[in-house]
């Protein structure tokens, strides 16, 4: 695959941090998408290939309706700062414009009109053209679906996601539509194994975004080989957008794993990160990826 864009390595933090910055994080909907329940907690027993596909069972049954997370951050300086994309405004009318007849046929997204999260945004008074950072856990289609939408932000992603994500052959067998990203835009890659990375409580590579130890991003691949989850520093506690690193709030408690994840070692050691978190800090909020009971518990907004 070749690609318009050519992104820039990160090594350092960016712009806009100011010394023992808190930031408030509002969970936002991006749309609905509808999966095999399997996909998201391993069922065990026999056949448990084909019930992750979703060919064992009726849709209705077997399949369920998931939310495409993604999160506001506001940082007292650095301004407004968005964590994954949700689905492109298109998919409200024409989800196949977006995500082609493959992928719609499958998932069946779902967004209602001016729901979308630029107008989310717009509804809070911020310009989507103003949000000046990007951070996405991962390239996904369920997450990366509305990219275009922020031509100029700076987008934040790990160099083995862009890697992974971009070179090999059959992306959307590995859940990725190059089309969605596929844009000259300001990619700035950050290499855990490089300069700036850091620990930070339970997490062994960790990088501080805005240099204030506001927002930091944690490696936790295993889901995808570049995949990782954003800590945000509140005014008492942390809040971890975990993205897909963990599913379900029952994988932070021992329940059933998520299934085929890319590297079910890397997934495994990026749980128990996420694990001894929970466990030394009890007052922290975790939000996993796609999990409609927990969402529901979520609040509004967060300080």
């Amino acid at each position: 695959m070749r690609f318009h864009a050519q992104p820039k390595p990160l090594r350092g933090p960016l712009a806009g941090g100011s010394d023992g910055a808190t930031v408030a994080v509002e969970p936002l909907h991006g749309g609905e998408v509808t999966l095999p329940r399997a996909s998201f907690e391993a069922p065990g027993g026999s056949f448990e290939g084909l019930k992750v596909m979703g060919v064992l069972g009726s849709r209705r049954r077997a399949w369920a309706s998931v939310h495409c997370p993604c999160f506001l951050i506001t940082h007292p300086s650095a301004g407004p700062v968005l964590v994954d994309t949700g689905l492109h405004p298109s998919v409200a009318a024409k989800p196949a414009a977006n995500l082609g007849r493959l992928l719609t046929a499958y998932a069946r997204p779902r967004l209602e009109p001016g729901r979308d999260i630029p107008s989310q945004l717009r509804e809070r008074g911020i310009d989507p053209k103003s949000v000046g950072v990007v951070i996405m856990t991962h390239l996904h289609f369920d997450h990366a679906s509305g990219i275009a939408e922020f031509p100029n932000s700076a987008i934040v992603l790990t160099a083995a996601e862009w890697r992974a994500a971009t070179t090999g052959r059959r992306p959307l067998l590995r859940g990725y539509r190059p089309a969605h990203y596929d844009y000259a835009f300001d990619y700035r890659t950050v290499d855990y194994a490089g300069e700036g990375i850091a620990s930070y409580a339970s997490f062994g590579h960790t990088f501080d975004l805005f240099g204030d130890g506001s927002v930091r991003l944690a490696s936790t691949p295993g889901h995808t080989l570049g995949h990782q989850s954003v800590i945000c520093r509140l005014r008492e506690h942390d809040l971890v957008i975990a993205g897909d690193a963990v599913y379900t709030i029952r994988q932070l408690d021992g329940g059933p794993p998520q299934p085929r994840p890319h590297d079910p070692h890397l997934w495994r050691r990026s749980l128990r990160e996420l694990q001894l978190f929970r466990s030394r800090y009890p007052q922290a909020v975790i939000v996993p990826g796609h999990d409609p009971g927990h969402w529901a518990t979520l609040k509004r907004r967060y300080e």
